[in-house]
């Protein structure tokens, strides 16, 4: 295959020297959004595919979308709820309506890293907000730690799966998709992904016996389960607000966000958990993440732009599709990449690399555009926990201390649910098109 993709495309050096700077500069510990800008900018002056002299106009046009305000809006919405309070209201909901299960705390601890991923936007965020939270206390309630910390991994999956998502609004740009389109797509295969995480949890907890409960009677039930919504209903006008605004289409995803920022911030002056005092350090901490994520992007398109005149992705559709031809074979090596690419590297390089090449991977075998962005997005979220490289598992690691192998091991439960789901969307396109109008499928 490898001979017919050079043979196909005619690359030099031009190609394999920027390949390997930038694998021996990720390797190195560079920040990524650097690696990829080096490797860019030595391939713009070896290849000529773009003059030089047009890459500052380039990075600003790569950032230069409305549509990516929306990114540091749910970011710093995300630290604004860890900050007021009100992510541990999302816990205490969670927990009473789970509290009838057994193995409850656990299935709470799933419901929150969705509710918080949800606004958030970030596998990260969820894993080291909802870790701090919740790992000890799963520990009292009788889990082995390693085993807290791989639930809480595979919890904070749904960061970038469950819309409103900072990587759908990423992958919509760089495709040219519409991101309410995504949301409104990326809504079943979420709540999916969440289902498996939880029936993991539960059949574990039915073979091990981790976690005692589940024998709460019908009025304790429902009386913890009105304190908790009496006592944290207001914590949901923001999950709310972002829902309705963005899946009604009063909302842009950008409007939703600077309305969720707003609103959760007014929350906090009212309860008195958020003070002028506290600006500074969360504005600080959100334009961290921010800053990395948007170099990467601005980076990214010179990159995608020499790739795509020097014939990279058709280069590879013609050596994969001269391998075989088979549609189910060829989803499955698409799937295997990604969960690859996942495993090393967060989300957003994954995109803006592997998209515009797999994208005509997808339109050769038929493969519905909005069907393969959900597809991708879905099978990189799996490769966070897969081990032993998985991204989140070292978030929850860097917070615990504990093992990451140990933790891996754990993990690998949950890895085999959600792989069942990621190939559902692959070859059932209706999971992933059924909330659309007809346009779209």
């Amino acid at each position: 295959m490898w001979n017919t993709f050079s043979q196909t495309v005619d690359l030099g050096w031009d190609f394999y020297g920027p390949v390997i700077l930038f694998v021996v500069l990720v390797a190195l510990a560079v920040p990524v959004w650097a690696a990829i800008g080096s490797a860019a900018i030595v391939m713009l002056m070896w290849s000529g595919a773009l003059p030089l002299s047009l890459v500052g106009e380039s990075l600003f046009d790569g950032i230069d979308a409305f549509a990516l305000t929306a990114v540091p809006l749910f970011i710093l919405t995300g630290d604004v709820l860890v900050r007021t309070g009100l992510s541990r209201k999302f816990l205490n909901v969670a927990e009473a309506l789970t509290q009838f299960a057994k193995g409850g705390f656990g299935s709470a601890t799933v419901l929150v890293c969705g509710m918080f991923s949800a606004i958030s936007g970030s596998d990260a965020a969820g894993a080291a907000a909802v870790g701090r939270m919740t790992i000890d206390r799963l520990v009292e309630s009788g889990y082995p730690r390693p085993y807290a910390c791989a639930l809480v991994a595979a919890g904070a999956c749904t960061g970038i799966l469950i819309p409103p998502s900072i990587a759908y609004i990423i992958i919509g740009l760089v495709l040219g998709i519409s991101a309410s389109t995504l949301f409104m797509a990326a809504l079943i295969p979420g709540m999916l992904i969440l289902v498996s995480i939880l029936i993991t949890n539960i059949v574990v907890n039915r073979i091990y016996g981790y976690e005692g409960g589940g024998n709460v009677g019908f009025g304790e039930y429902f009386a913890n389960l009105g304190r908790a919504l009496a006592s944290g209903w207001y914590a949901f006008i923001v999950p709310g607000i972002i829902f309705y605004g963005i899946f009604s289409g009063r909302l842009t995803p950008t409007e939703a966000g600077a309305t969720a920022v707003i609103v959760t911030v007014i929350l906090g002056f009212i309860l008195g958990t958020l003070k002028l005092a506290d600006f500074p350090a969360m504005l600080i901490s959100s334009a961290k993440v921010n800053g990395v994520i948007l170099p990467i992007i601005a980076f990214s398109l010179p990159l995608a732009q020499a790739l795509a005149i020097m014939g990279v992705p058709q280069g590879f559709v013609t050596a994969v599709t001269g391998l075989t031809d088979d549609p189910t074979t060829l989803i499955l090596l698409m799937i295997l990449i990604l969960i690859a690419a996942g495993c090393v590297m967060e989300t957003t390089p994954n995109i803006v690399i592997l998209a515009p090449i797999l994208k005509p991977l997808a339109d050769n075998i038929g493969m519905n555009e909005i069907q393969f962005c959900i597809m991708m997005i879905t099978a990189l979220g799996v490769g966070f926990i897969t081990p032993p490289l998985g991204l989140n598992l070292f978030v929850v690691s860097g917070i615990t201390g504990e093992s990451i192998l140990r933790i891996a091991w754990r993990a690998v439960p949950f890895v085999f649910f959600m792989l069942i789901v990621v190939l559902l969307i692959a070859y059932v396109p209706a999971i992933s098109t059924t909330m659309l109008p007809d346009v779209y499928k």
